[in-house]
């Protein structure tokens, strides 16, 4: 690999580290708050809400619309994203009644998103607060309160909290539902998160340290996860990515992925697979050179990873991108731990 790093020398990043130990959080947050989670979904199975509502910013926002997927698609509750703004800016009522608002932060410090927890306790809405610092102002106002048991986290792109947030999610659902099946799986997921750290993603870093643009596709539940390589590859790496739905992108988007033009694909072996293959076929007879997590087709680089559960491959896969992005970032010239005009804690209003 040319001016690349090495696939099997670690990278020496904070971000590095931290996304090797995704492994390690999940297993924490299982052993921790297993119970706990169990206790809270036995509550939302005996007074179900009307709706659900995800509140975050960032990662956390796409750590969201995993969940809202999950939600929806083993619950049949609708779910959708809250507009922060609306509760610190305009500050105007709405009609949450018998709703959950659920936020999720890294550092429950953004005053945006302790509005909108607070908006949803006037209107009448229970909340549950996913937080990876326990001690912070977010978890005051919360009706119940999950640390993500992530651990310290220094670098400013968030990693091994993005993957406990997701986690606790899948753990929640699989108990509300009450999915025996999801919930083993969900046991096993530590090991399948340390395999993943080691599948070998270096075509797609070869192919990205020169590239200048890149659609992340992805639909359901990985459609999260492409949202959240295409900010990390912002973030650490300088490269304009976009993230899109598999059915989306061919709307408009596509007629910028001509010759060459990289994709990466993060694809389940769900009812989503049979759309997300033909909208891929048709970007690579345009040219585009695709990059696919999961289940792939012929003429398309296949990015390995271990075999799970549907609703777990998005979790695994992103851990197999974090690996890439952290080799990638200083292959680039980049230092992952410091992108320019950013900060760990990022508190808007």
């Amino acid at each position: 690999m040319s001016n690349i790093i090495s696939w099997d020398t670690a990278p020496s990043s904070s971000m590095a580290a931290e996304a090797a130990e995704s492994a390690e959080a999940v297993t924490r947050l299982i052993a921790r708050q297993g119970a706990h989670i169990t206790g809270i979904a036995a509550e939302l199975r005996r007074t179900p809400p009307a709706f659900a509502l995800h509140a975050g910013r960032g990662s956390s926002d796409h750590a969201g619309v995993y969940g809202k997927y999950l939600i929806e698609q083993r619950l049949g509750i609708v779910a959708g994203a809250a507009g922060l703004s609306v509760g610190s800016v305009y500050r105007r009522p709405l009609a949450m009644q018998g709703a959950i608002c659920i936020a999720v932060s890294q550092s429950g410090r953004s005053p945006d998103l302790l509005a909108m927890v607070d908006l949803a306790r006037q209107c009448g809405a229970r909340s549950l607060a996913l937080v990876n610092d326990a001690a912070s102002p977010l978890a005051a106002p919360a009706d119940a309160l999950v640390p993500l048991e992530a651990g310290p986290e220094r670098s400013v792109a968030a990693t091994k909290s993005f993957v406990a947030s997701v986690a606790a999610f899948a753990l929640l659902v699989a108990h509300w539902s009450e999915d025996e099946v999801l919930r083993l799986a969900i046991e096993a997921l530590p090991d399948a998160l340390s395999d993943a750290w080691q599948a070998d993603w270096s075509p797609l870093v070869e192919a990205l340290a020169d590239a200048s643009s890149l659609f992340a596709l992805g639909r359901g539940a990985g459609y999260a996860i492409a949202r959240e390589a295409a900010l990390k590859l912002k973030e650490t790496s300088g490269l304009h990515a976009e993230a899109y739905s598999a059915a989306e992108v061919l709307h408009g988007p596509a007629a910028l992925a001509g010759k060459g033009y990289p994709i990466l694909a993060f694809a389940q072996d769900d009812a989503s697979l049979a759309t997300t293959r033909d909208t891929l076929a048709t970007l690579r007879d345009r040219g585009a050179r695709v990059f696919v997590a999961g289940t792939g087709i012929d003429g398309t680089t296949m990015l390995p990873g271990p075999v799970v559960h549907p609703l777990l491959q998005p979790i695994v896969q992103i851990v197999g991108f974090y690996k890439a992005a952290s080799i990638l970032a200083p292959a680039r010239g980049r230092d992952p731990d410091r992108p320019p005009h950013l900060a760990k804690v990022t508190e808007t209003l």
